[in-house]
């Protein structure tokens, strides 16, 4: 029988027994906790840390730690700091800081523009070492209709000073485009910031540039500026 099964004679034993004992409710899976935790705290030091914390509500759990030490140093291992402050959490004695609800970049709207200097795509190539182990940041500027290459600068770091002096150039050159399409990294954009806005795209707007961005983890929106990389 109990090779039909595929189970030894001592499991198959110790299963009739318990059928035996508690009927079919034996059967079901039981529960795998462990009958006692070895480094459980005793019930009254988790009741005197939660009635320290209840006379002293400004006392963090190092405090209490502390409190413990000198009370019951010799007599048994005192808790980690992080255990101490897991009971307080166990007891809903921890204040949580409330959470920032940060903007997330969802990407606009893309338009299609058929006439040079309409849209203009910009984005930063990913950096790269040098020879003389220092990165380099290249600064790409395309005009969508016409695909031409209207900027390409090697820059030290990705600050803004030296992007604002790039695009004065380019504007002074070419004009100012009716939008620019980026992708959602600094200085193009900013993570945090109101919609996204950094500084220099604030100053594109003021232009009266319309800033179009593509959805985070979308290059393909880019697409003809992405294979002008190749």
């Amino acid at each position: 029988m109990f090779r039909e099964f595929g189970i030894s004679r001592k499991t198959g034993y110790k299963i009739l027994n318990r059928y035996k004992v508690d009927g079919l409710e034996a059967l079901t899976d039981r529960s795998r906790r462990p009958v006692r935790y070895a480094n459980q705290l005793p019930a009254q030091v988790e009741a005197l840390i939660v009635s320290s914390k209840k006379d002293n509500p400004h006392w963090s759990a190092r405090k209490i730690r502390e409190l413990l030490v000198r009370r019951l140093a010799g007599d048994m291992r005192i808790s980690s700091t992080s255990t101490v402050h897991a009971i307080l959490d166990r007891h809903g004695l921890v204040t949580h800081a409330r959470r920032r609800c940060r903007s997330k970049a969802d990407g606009t709207a893309r338009s299609h523009q058929l006439a040079p200097n309409e849209l203009w795509c910009v984005d930063f190539k990913g950096e790269f070492k040098l020879g003389n182990g220092r990165y380099c940041y290249p600064l790409t500027v395309t005009d969508q209709a016409s695909r031409y290459l209207l900027a390409c600068e090697a820059f030290e770091s990705t600050k803004e000073a030296a992007v604002f002096e790039a695009f004065r150039r380019l504007f002074t050159e070419h004009g100012l485009p009716n939008e620019i399409r980026s992708d959602n990294g600094v200085p193009l954009a900013i993570p945090n910031g109101l919609y996204n806005l950094s500084k220099l795209s604030v100053w594109w707007l003021r232009l009266g540039i319309a800033v179009e961005r593509i959805r985070p983890g979308h290059p393909q929106q880019n697409g003809r500026h992405e294979r002008m990389h190749l």
